[in-house]
């Protein structure tokens, strides 16, 4: 089945299962994918689609910026386009472009430098924040669904890989954010006062991480 959505169709699928709700995602392919139960009518799904036309639209858009950060080289929120040169030693970076002796050097360094980075971040507000809070264990991980993770039993912060791609803001938030669970576990009106005390632009923020 194919719907349209603007100038462009979409291929749907339709997973039929034994559960009482329907759910509706976009995969990496930017398909459709709808699973339903048994007796979901194909008028229904037509009508499930119109309903939710525009929520499917910021779904897509935000595959397709995820999809372009994930096939181009950003580093702190700036795309930048690779050169190798086999004869270089060092990384260097000019305007849009990143000069490299390989792609494999540019991943090597680009690890080291955000276990640096989230590190010394961390640190940073860690000091600043003037309500009592232990001090966070860094742990780097790639997610799909959460930014960063709080973790009370270990004292802990994960943050997510891909935010060495987007600009520094966007990672001293997500900082903020889990530390902030430490005093508030919870997403409570209070939590969200402690959020805006640190940073203050956390709603302009969390639109940019959200596509």
């Amino acid at each position: 089945m194919k719907y349209k959505i603007g100038e462009e169709y979409y291929e749907v699928v339709i997973e039929k299962k034994n559960n009482k709700n329907t759910y509706l995602r976009v995969k990496e392919d930017l398909t459709i994918l709808i699973t339903t139960n048994f007796f979901t009518t194909k008028h229904s799904v037509k009508k499930l689609l119109d309903d939710h036309k525009e929520d499917l639209v910021k779904m897509i858009a935000k595959k397709r910026k995820e999809k372009e950060k994930e096939e181009n080289f950003y580093y702190l929120g700036k795309k930048y386009d690779i050169i190798e040169v086999y004869t270089m030693n060092n990384i260097e970076f000019n305007d849009n472009y990143v000069f490299v002796k390989s792609k494999d050097v540019l991943d090597k360094w680009l690890k080291k430098e955000m276990k640096r980075l989230f590190q010394e971040r961390l640190d940073y507000w860690f000091d600043v924040f003037e309500e009592d809070i232990p001090y966070p264990k860094l742990k780097i991980r790639k997610m799909k669904t959460r930014w960063g993770v709080c973790n009370k039993r270990d004292n802990s912060v994960t943050l997510n890989s891909n935010l060495i791609k987007y600009n520094e803001e966007c990672l001293e938030y997500v900082i903020v954010h889990e530390l902030s669970h430490f005093v508030h576990f919870d997403h409570s009106k209070d939590f969200w006062n402690l959020v805006k005390k640190y940073c203050p632009k956390y709603k302009e923020i969390t639109k940019e991480l959200k596509g």
